[in-house]
C-alpha cells in the first residue's frame, strides 16, 4: 500500500474561541493531502477534470484524538484503504510532529462521476487511472 505524507502548519484562523483547531479544518486537511496524493502518483484532480472525470464526496469522517492549536506542525499520511473502479476511500492519520501524538484520524469516500453526472466505472471508461489506481493499494 502506497503512503503519501503531506505537512500542514496550523494558522491562527483555524483556532476557535478555546485556542484549538475547529473541527472543520481537518477534514479541510484531509482533501488536501488527498488531491496531494493523487498528483504524487501521477493523476492530478487537474487532469481528471480535464478528462470529463469529478470525483466528489460520498462520505467522509473523522476521529478527533488531541487537540491542536496554533502553529502546530502536523503531518497527514493518507493512503488508499479501498479501490473497487467505481469507488475510493481513502484513510488519513494526522500526527502533531512535534510531540508524535495522533490528533485525527479519518476515511473519505469518493465515486467518480462523468461531467454530465453519471457513474463511470475506471475499468472501462478511463483503464490508465484505474491502473496507476489499483497499483496503489498493493
Amino acid at each position: 500500500m502506497k503512503k503519501v505524507s503531506c505537512f500542514h502548519k496550523v494558522k491562527y484562523y483555524e483556532t476557535d474561541k478555546m485556542g484549538i483547531v475547529h473541527h472543520s479544518h481537518y477534514i479541510r486537511w484531509m482533501e488536501e493531502a488527498r488531491l496531494e496524493f493523487l498528483r504524487e502518483n501521477g493523476l492530478t484532480y487537474k487532469t481528471l477534470e480535464e478528462n470529463g472525470v469529478i470525483s466528489p464526496v460520498v462520505s467522509v469522517s473523522c476521529r478527533y484524538k488531541t487537540p491542536c492549536g496554533y502553529d502546530d506542525d502536523i503531518r497527514i499520511d493518507v493512503s488508499i484503504k479501498e479501490y473497487s473502479g467505481v469507488k475510493l476511500v481513502f484513510e488519513y492519520e494526522m500526527t502533531n510532529i512535534e510531540n508524535g501524538k495522533c490528533v485525527a484520524t479519518g476515511n473519505s469516500e469518493h465515486c467518480f462521476v462523468s461531467d454530465k453526472g453519471k457513474v463511470i466505472i475506471f475499468a472501462k471508461s478511463h483503464p490508465q487511472y484505474d491502473e496507476i489506481l489499483k497499483n496503489l493499494i498493493f
